[in-house]
C-alpha cells in the first residue's frame, strides 16, 4: 500500500486573517517536496525517466485504475457536488496530473479552507481519499455601537455593494474588509466622518463562527460655514441654494435660520454640488464659468445650542468654493449638421425651448438635447446620437451651437417576450401594446405600452428602465424586446368590514378576479350587510370584445341605504344618536331600496393618445327601479311635495321610482398605478340623462380632475418618495321637461369622501318648507284641553297651524377640491397632510318648484281653530304658499373648508384602507338662523294669532306656539373633528 498526498490550507485562522498558501501538512512532507522539485529540476531527463518509470504502471505491475473516490469531512457541500468537480473518474487510469487538476478544480471553487488528496493501493484499483474542511458559515452579524442607521440599512447597502455578506452565507475575510468599508461610507453619509469599524470573530461549532461589527460612530460632523470667493454676478445665497445636498435647511430658500438647520456633511457629495454651482452660473449665460476645487476646514461647533442652551457639540466643516465667473453670454442660435433623416430645421428646432437672444441657459439647453433624442426614438433611431459644438463670438458676446447629428439607422422590432406571466396570456398582454413585431420602434409607444399594462392592476408596477431590456442587433436592424413581469394574485377572496359615517358599521364578503382565467375579464361578487347600508352585486367584465379593444360589462345589483344623519353622528363619533326634535327637524332623513342593472361599453380613442395617457369614450345603460321611505314629516314634506314625478304626488310618488338612464363619458388617465398613483393625472367626464323609459327625467353633468407629483421634500422630483395630489370635481343635476330633478340625486356634502371635517351629508344649504301642524290647545297650568271633558278618550282639541320648517335637502350643483402630501413610512402605511374644499349650493331656484297637485294639499287646507263647538272646529282659515320652495338666506353659497393630518393604513386580510384623520376646519357654517312665520305674527287680518280660540288656552298656546315654531335656529357646525373611518377620498 502506498500513500500520494497532495494538500493545500488557506492558511488562515480566524484570528489571523492571512491569505491562503498552498502548504504540505507537516514539515516532513515539506522538506519532501522541496527534496522532490530539486531533484526533478537537476536530474534532467534521466532523472524524469527514472520517475515517470517508476509511477508509469508496467505489465508486471498490472493495470492501475481508479476507484471510486471517496470524500471526508464535507458536512454542508454534498459528495456528489464534490465528486462533480474531479477530472477522475473511476475506471479511469490514474494519472497524478489529472490529480492535479482535480485539487486545483476544488480549490478554485472557494468553498474550502483545507483540501488535502491521499493515494491509497489496493490489490484492485488505487483508491482516492480526498479531506476537504468547509470554510465557516457565518450565524450571527451583530452590530455593536450602532445608532444613526439601521440594520436593515446595512444589510440593503451590503445588497447593493455587493457585498454578498449575511447569515449563512461562508465566512471570507476580504468580504468582512469590504462590509467594514461600507458601514464607515454609510456612517461617513450621516455626519459621523471619523467613525471606526472593528470586527470580533467568534467560533461557534462545529462549523460556524459569529461576525460582530465594533462600531464607534465618533462626533457628527455637520457643514459650517459655506463662502465663495470670485462671486460678484451671483450672490452667495443664490449659490448656496444650488447646492442641493449640502445647503443649510433655512426658511425659506436659505433666508433664515440657516445656522441652526445645517445638514450633515458628507465628503462624496461635495463634487456633486460644486458642479451645482457652476451649473447654476451656466444657467444663467455665464457659459465659461469655473469651480475649482473647494477647501475644506474642520472644527469644533462650539456656540450655544438654541434648543437646549448648552454648548453644542460635534464637529463642523466650513467650505470655501472659489470660482471663476467670466463673461455672460446669449443664444446666438442653433444649428445642425448630419440629419438625413429628417431634413426640416424647424422640426429639430422647435424641440429646444429657449429662444435666440436669450441668455444661455445650459439646462434648457439639455432638456432640448434630450427632447431631440426621444423624438428620433419614436422614429426608431434608439442609437441617436447628438454632439453640440460651441462657437463664441466674443465680441457680440453670443454662443453658437452646432449639434453634429449621428442618427444611426432605424430599427424595427423583431421580437417581443414576456417573462412572469404565469397566468396571464400572451394575447392580454400583447393586446395592450402599441408596438407589434415588424413594426419600426417606438420608444413613446413602448413607453405608452407600459403605463396601459400598469393601468390593468395586473401585474407589479413596471418601470420602463428596470422591468423591460432590449437587445439589438446591429447587423439586422433589429431590436428583441423583453418585459420583466411580476403578476399579482388575480384572485381575492376576502372579508372587508369596519366604520364609516355614511355605510355605519357594516361587514361584507367578496370575491373579485381581475384577470379571469388569465384572459383579463373582471368578475366580482359582493356582500355587505351594516347599520346604515346592505347591498348585493354581481358584474362581469370583457375588455376585449371580439379581439377588439371595446369593453363590455354587467352589473345586476340591489341594495338598501340609509340616509339617517341622527345614526350617522352616533357611530361616527361615538356618541348618543338621540337629537333633540329641534335637530331632528334639520336633517333629512329617509332611506331609498332600489334593484336595478348596468350595462357600460367604452373604446379607447387612438387618435387622441398623447405622450403619457390614454383617451376612452363610454357609454351606459342603467335602469332601477326604488322606493323611499322618510323617517320624518319635514323630509316626507319635500319629498312628497317637490314636482319630480310627472302625474303623481304625495306618498304615491315615493314608490315605483324607475330610473332609466343613459350616460356617455369620456376619460383620459396618465397615472402609473391603478391603486396608490404616485405620478399622472387623469380626467373623467360624463352626463347622466334620465328619461326614457322611466318616470323621472334629470340631466347631471360631473367632471373631475386628479394629479399626482412625486415629491422630495417640498419639490417635484422623479425619484422622490413622496406624493403631492389633488383633485378638482364638479357635479350639477337639474330636472327637465317640466320636472325638476329627484331629492334623492341632490348633492349631500360633508363626509369621508369630500370634505372630512364636516358630519355626512351635513354641508349644504337649508330650505324652509311650509307644513300643517296639529299643535294641543293647551291651558295655562300645561294640561291639554279635552275634546270632551266628560269622556277623555276623545283625546285633546288639536289646532291645526301653517309654520315654515327648515330641513337641509342638499343643493343642485357641488365643486369639491382635495389637496394630499402623502409620505409613505412602510408597506400599506401612509400619513398624509390634507387640505378639503367645498362648496355645495342652490344655483337654480326653479329645482325647488313644488308640484300643483302637492302645493294644493298644502294651501287648500283649514289652519286654525278659532271657534271650537261640540268637537268641531269653526272659523278655519285657508293660507296662500308659494310654488317654489324658500332657501334660507345666509346658508347657500357658504364655502366649507378642512385641514388636517390623516393616517391611513390598508390591510390585505379586510382589503379596505382604515384611515385615522384630525381635521380642524377654518371655514363653516356658524350662524343664528331667525324663523320665518307662514303669516304675520302682527298686525291687521290674517295674522298667526288668530288661529288660535280668544280664551285663556287659546292665548297661552298662541304663545307656546310662537316659542317654539318662532325661535331661531342655532347652526353650529364642528370647529374640529377626530374620526376613525374606511373609505377613501381620491
Amino acid at each position: 500500500m502506498r500513500i500520494f498526498t497532495v494538500n493545500r490550507e488557506s492558511g488562515s485562522s480566524l484570528k489571523s486573517k492571512t491569505k491562503p498558501v498552498c502548504t504540505r501538512s507537516s514539515r516532513s512532507r515539506i522538506a519532501q517536496a522541496v527534496l522532490f522539485f530539486s531533484l526533478a529540476a537537476f536530474s534532467g531527463p534521466a532523472l524524469m525517466a527514472q520517475n515517470n518509470a517508476a509511477t508509469t504502471p508496467t505489465a508486471e505491475q498490472g493495470v492501475q485504475t481508479l476507484c471510486q473516490p471517496e470524500v471526508i469531512g464535507n458536512r454542508r457541500i454534498p459528495k456528489e457536488s464534490v465528486l462533480a468537480r474531479l477530472f477522475s473518474h473511476q475506471n479511469d487510469l490514474y494519472d497524478p496530473s489529472v490529480v492535479e487538476r482535480d485539487f486545483n478544480s476544488l480549490w478554485n471553487t472557494g468553498y474550502f479552507d483545507n483540501i488535502r488528496i491521499e493515494r491509497l493501493d489496493t490489490s484492485k484499483c488505487v483508491q482516492l481519499i480526498i479531506y476537504v474542511k468547509e470554510k465557516p458559515t457565518i450565524k450571527e452579524l451583530l452590530y455593536k455601537g450602532l445608532s444613526s442607521v439601521s440594520q436593515s440599512d446595512v444589510l440593503e447597502a451590503f445588497k447593493k455593494a455587493k457585498v454578498g455578506l449575511s447569515v449563512e452565507s461562508q465566512y471570507d475575510p476580504t468580504k468582512i474588509k469590504r462590509a467594514e468599508v461600507v458601514i464607515k461610507e454609510m456612517l461617513a453619509a450621516h455626519g459621523h466622518q471619523f467613525a471606526s469599524v472593528t470586527e470580533t470573530i467568534k467560533t461557534i461549532p462545529p462549523a460556524g463562527v459569529s461576525v460582530t461589527f465594533n462600531v464607534k460612530e465618533g462626533p457628527t460632523v455637520k457643514v459650517g460655514k459655506i463662502e465663495f470667493t470670485g462671486n460678484s454676478a451671483l450672490s452667495d445665497r443664490t449659490l448656496r441654494r444650488a447646492m442641493k445636498n449640502l445647503k443649510p435647511i433655512g426658511i425659506p430658500h436659505s433666508i433664515l435660520l440657516e445656522n441652526l438647520f445645517a445638514r450633515t456633511f458628507d465628503a462624496t457629495k461635495l463634487d456633486e454640488d460644486t458642479e451645482r454651482v457652476r451649473q447654476a452660473y451656466r444657467d444663467r449665460g455665464y457659459f465659461k464659468a469655473l469651480t475649482t476645487e473647494p477647501t475644506t476646514h474642520v472644527r469644533d461647533a462650539g456656540g450655544l445650542n438654541p434648543f437646549t442652551l448648552r454648548p453644542s457639540k460635534g464637529k463642523r466643516v466650513d467650505i470655501l468654493m472659489p470660482v471663476e465667473e467670466g463673461e455672460r453670454y446669449r443664444l446666438g442660435g442653433i444649428t445642425f449638421s448630419g440629419n438625413k433623416a429628417v431634413t426640416n430645421i424647424k422640426v429639430l428646432r422647435a424641440q429646444f425651448t429657449q429662444k435666440d437672444g436669450e441668455w444661455f441657459d445650459a439646462t434648457k439647453f439639455q432638456k432640448g438635447l434630450d427632447q431631440l433624442r426621444k423624438s428620433y426614438g419614436e422614429l426608431g433611431y434608439i442609437n441617436f446620437v447628438g454632439s453640440p459644438t460651441p462657437r463664441i463670438d466674443e465680441a457680440k458676446k453670443l454662443i453658437y451651437l452646432n449639434i453634429d447629428i449621428d442618427e444611426g439607422k432605424p430599427f424595427y422590432v423583431s421580437r417581443i417576450e414576456f417573462t412572469g406571466n404565469t397566468i396571464t396570456r400572451d394575447k392580454v398582454i400583447r393586446r395592450e401594446l402599441l408596438l407589434e413585431e415588424g413594426q419600426v420602434y417606438n420608444s413613446r409607444l413602448w413607453d405608452l405600452s407600459i403605463l396601459r399594462l400598469n393601468q390593468l392592476n395586473y401585474f407589479d408596477t413596471l418601470k420602463a428602465d428596470q422591468d423591460s431590456e432590449s437587445r439589438q442587433n446591429a447587423d439586422d436592424g433589429t431590436v428583441d424586446l423583453l418585459l420583466k413581469l411580476k403578476e399579482k394574485g388575480k384572485n381575492s377572496i376576502g372579508l372587508n368590514g369596519g366604520i364609516s359615517g355614511l355605510s355605519g358599521t357594516f361587514i361584507g364578503l367578496n370575491y373579485s378576479t381581475n384577470n379571469f382565467l388569465g384572459l383579463g375579464e373582471t368578475l366580482s361578487v359582493q356582500a355587505n350587510i351594516g347599520d346604515l347600508s346592505r347591498q348585493l352585486s354581481f358584474g362581469f367584465t370583457e375588455p376585449y370584445l371580439h379581439n377588439k379593444p371595446i369593453s363590455l360589462g354587467m352589473q345586476v345589483f340591489t341594495q338598501k341605504y340609509d340616509y339617517n344623519p341622527a345614526k350617522s353622528y352616533g357611530i361616527a363619533n361615538n356618541q348618543s344618536q338621540n337629537l333633540t326634535n329641534a335637530q331632528q327637524s334639520l336633517l333629512t332623513n329617509y332611506n331609498t331600496a332600489t334593484t336595478g342593472l348596468t350595462i357600460t361599453t367604452s373604446e379607447p380613442l387612438r387618435h387622441l393618445w398623447t405622450r403619457t395617457g390614454v383617451a376612452r369614450i363610454g357609454l351606459a345603460y342603467a335602469l332601477s327601479r326604488s322606493s323611499v321611505s322618510t323617517f320624518n314629516d319635514n323630509t316626507r314634506n319635500v319629498f312628497q311635495s317637490l314636482a319630480f314625478r310627472s302625474g303623481v304626488q304625495g306618498p304615491n310618488q315615493l314608490n315605483g321610482i324607475v330610473t332609466s338612464v343613459l350616460t356617455p363619458s369620456f376619460t383620459f388617465s396618465s397615472l402609473d398605478r391603478a391603486v396608490g398613483p404616485h405620478n399622472g393625472k387623469d380626467f373623467n367626464f360624463d352626463i347622466q340623462v334620465a328619461g326614457i323609459g322611466g318616470n323621472v327625467k334629470y340631466y347631471s353633468p360631473q367632471l373631475s380632475y386628479r394629479q399626482f407629483f412625486p415629491m422630495k421634500g417640498l419639490k417635484v422630483n422623479r425619484e422622490g418618495h413622496n406624493v403631492l395630489g389633488y383633485r378638482i370635481q364638479f357635479a350639477h343635476t337639474a330636472g327637465f321637461g317640466g320636472d325638476v330633478a329627484p331629492p334623492t340625486n341632490r348633492f349631500y356634502s360633508g363626509g369621508d369622501q369630500d370634505i372630512r371635517g364636516f358630519d355626512v351629508r351635513s354641508a349644504g344649504p337649508y330650505t324652509f318648507i311650509p307644513t300643517r301642524v296639529m299643535f294641543n290647545l293647551t291651558n295655562p297650568d300645561g294640561n291639554t284641553v279635552p275634546i270632551d271633558p266628560t269622556n277623555p278618550t276623545l283625546g285633546s282639541i288639536k289646532i291645526p297651524i301653517p309654520v315654515y320648517r327648515m330641513v337641509s335637502i342638499g343643493g343642485d350643483t357641488s365643486f369639491t377640491s382635495n389637496v394630499e402630501y402623502r409620505i409613505p413610512i412602510v408597506s400599506q402605511v401612509t400619513f398624509a397632510f390634507f387640505t378639503d374644499f367645498n362648496l355645495t349650493f342652490d344655483a337654480q331656484a326653479s329645482q325647488l318648484r313644488q308640484s300643483v297637485a302637492g302645493q294644493a294639499v298644502i294651501a287648500g287646507a283649514s289652519y286654525g281653530c278659532p271657534t271650537f263647538v261640540n268637537g268641531s272646529c269653526f272659523g278655519g282659515q285657508s293660507v296662500s304658499f308659494p310654488q317654489q320652495l324658500h332657501v334660507v338666506p345666509g346658508t347657500n353659497f357658504v364655502p366649507r373648508m378642512s385641514n388636517g393630518a390623516e393616517l391611513q393604513v390598508i390591510l390585505p386580510i379586510v382589503n379596505a384602507p382604515f384611515r385615522l384623520y384630525y381635521a380642524y376646519n377654518p371655514l363653516r357654517l356658524y350662524k343664528t338662523i331667525p324663523q320665518e312665520l307662514a303669516v304675520p305674527n302682527s298686525g291687521v287680518g290674517n295674522t298667526f294669532q288668530s288661529f288660535f280660540p280668544n280664551s285663556d288656552a287659546g292665548l297661552y298656546s298662541y304663545q307656546q306656539a310662537v316659542q317654539y315654531y318662532g325661535a331661531n335656529y342655532l347652526l353650529r357646525e364642528p370647529r374640529k373633528t377626530f374620526r376613525l373611518t374606511v373609505s377613501t377620498t381620491f
